[in-house]
């Protein structure tokens, strides 16, 4: 029984912090611990996003990104707290600390603006994973797919396979042109709504007709069924307008010629019932 009690005592010995071993063992645990927060915070972001409907890849990335960065470095403070000839000489060298990060903070000015900069790029988000952007640089004016947005810099990628990186703090001083977006704002949707015993087919048909006839061949259309309810069908509409200054008067004069049209034709569905438009 005592010498049960010895060894239980060495091996209490050995695990304390203020041993090698023990200070090995704790490392490994840390390290442990930190890759398992690390997967956790991913697999939470990831769960809350598609949660609410969809996945806001550029959130999941910065926010990933940053969350490992928090749980590293927590974990090496935790760490160095824990064992004691890690905290005497970090109690002796504070003062030293103290002096060296004024020193660093200055010499890294440029980095944590790039760090500053990312954090704003989350919050008012001009701009997302895959969107195109126009961006100038040193060989002139760039467009390229947005790739990455790090903690620091932004991956773009041109048309002919060239990687632009741009540090955050360049992209978010310097005057950029959203090529998505642009085209975005130029794009009208309209929903449809039929009787369910109408000729859905004949339907789309007439509507990409209609488009055409309104705001002419180069206006890009596609109409799909969308939902059937109990009474009706929801047809959806997209087209892209010649400029952003034209939306209001192109829905305008296209939802006029849309109902003339159906209404002509008959494609309400059942006798006296009409389509809808908005």
């Amino acid at each position: 029984m005592h010498l049960v009690k010895t060894e239980e005592h060495d091996l209490l010995a050995m695990l304390r912090p203020s041993s090698l071993i023990g200070a090995l063992v704790y490392l490994v645990l840390f390290v442990f611990g930190a890759l398992l927060i690390s997967r956790a915070l991913r697999a939470t972001l990831h769960s809350g996003l598609t949660r609410r409907g969809h996945v806001d890849l550029t959130a999941l990335s910065f926010l990933q990104q940053l969350g490992t960065v928090t749980t590293w470095t927590m974990m090496l403070i935790l760490y160095a707290h824990l064992i004691p000839v890690l905290r005497s000489t970090g109690m002796a060298l504070l003062a030293g600390a103290s002096i060296a990060s004024v020193v660093i903070g200055l010499a890294a000015q440029s980095t944590l603006g790039n760090l500053v900069a990312g954090i704003a790029i989350m919050i008012y988000r001009p701009f997302r994973l895959g969107d195109m952007l126009l961006v100038s640089t040193p060989t002139g004016t760039e467009a390229g797919e947005i790739q990455l947005i790090s903690l620091g810099y932004t991956w773009l990628c041109t048309e002919d396979a060239r990687e632009v990186v741009l540090p955050n703090s360049l992209v978010a001083n310097q005057v950029t042109i959203n090529l998505t977006r642009m085209h975005a704002t130029r794009k009208l949707l309209i929903t449809i709504r039929v009787s369910r015993e109408s000729d859905l087919e004949l339907s789309c048909q007439s509507a990409r007709q209609v488009t055409t006839e309104t705001l002419g061949k180069d206006a890009m259309t596609s109409c799909y069924l969308t939902r059937i309810e109990s009474s009706s069908a929801v047809l959806e509409l997209t087209v892209e307008v010649p400029s952003t200054q034209l939306r209001a008067e192109a829905r305008a004069r296209l939802v006029g010629n849309l109902a003339q049209h159906f209404a002509a034709r008959g494609l309400g569905g059942e006798p006296g019932a009409r389509a809808s438009f908005c």
